[in-house]
């Protein structure tokens, strides 16, 4: 497994969805680490300013918001069925929204 790999989580509440790996490689490898959630149903909006939209370049059946507002720490061997990997573009996008998000680019 590495970062920015699509794959299929079971969230206990809301079923099977796409996760990207987000975190560092090393916790990975330790069976942990943060994922990014994506909507598993196809979209009929634009994403939201904290929203990554990926497709079939990416590994997915259709266009899917990946949800940057959030990460989930979800234990590796939960994860099942890779789906692809983020391309380099929406890897940037991702990392971009990120940073926004959680207002990494501030100074004090």
């Amino acid at each position: 497994m590495t970062q920015f790999e699509i794959w299929t989580f079971n969230f206990p509440k809301k079923g099977p969805h796409p996760v990207v790996l987000i975190c560092a490689p090393g916790l990975l490898r330790a069976g942990r680490g943060e994922r990014a959630y994506c909507t598993s149903q196809k979209q009929h909006r634009g994403p939201k300013p904290f929203e990554v939209m990926l497709d079939t370049e990416d590994g997915l059946n259709w266009e899917t918001f990946c949800d940057c507002s959030i990460l989930w720490s979800v234990p590796t061997a939960g994860l099942s069925g890779k789906r692809g990997r983020v391309t380099l573009e929406r890897r940037r996008a991702i990392r971009s929204k990120i940073r926004y998000v959680f207002l990494l680019n501030s100074t004090d």
